[in-house]
């Protein structure tokens, strides 16, 4: 099970759905932006500690140039989308902020299409729309 790609998945939706829920109780009383920093600590300390216990930290200079540029884009674009997340949930109710934010999976199959070369049956593209309509519905009031 350990090295089932859908076991994985389906721990990081559990974990996706408990960051909305306690980042919600959280952020009350608090700017979005600096509990977005206090969560990128923690984040970062557990990483630490992971890469550590494992021993699994790598010499910087083993990871390519191009590795590089894209995982620092990659951080770029999680930092943003972290800001933009906590600050929706400011001012949103989690219960319809959460699925919009979810509507990432159907821009990742656009996009994967687009620029990776990747290929989607009908039936995949069928559960593309179905998932994008099912954020639209739980997200309106």
């Amino acid at each position: 099970m350990l090295t089932s790609w859908i076991f994985w998945a389906l721990l990081s939706a559990a974990f996706a759905a408990l960051t909305a829920i306690f980042a919600k109780i959280g952020i009350s009383g608090v700017n979005s932006d600096f509990a977005t920093f206090i969560r990128t600590l923690v984040i970062l300390l557990s990483i630490a500690f992971i890469l550590t216990a494992s021993g699994q930290w790598q010499p910087f200079g083993s990871v390519s140039p191009r590795s590089y540029t894209f995982l620092v884009l990659s951080g770029l674009a999680t930092g943003a989308s972290w800001l933009c997340y906590f600050r929706a949930l400011s001012l949103g109710d989690a219960a319809r902020v959460a699925p919009i934010d979810k509507l990432s999976v159907v821009l990742v199959a656009v996009f994967g299409v687009a620029f990776l070369g990747e290929n989607l049956s009908f039936r995949n593209w069928l559960g593309v729309l179905l998932i994008a309509s099912g954020a639209v519905l739980v997200a309106m009031r």
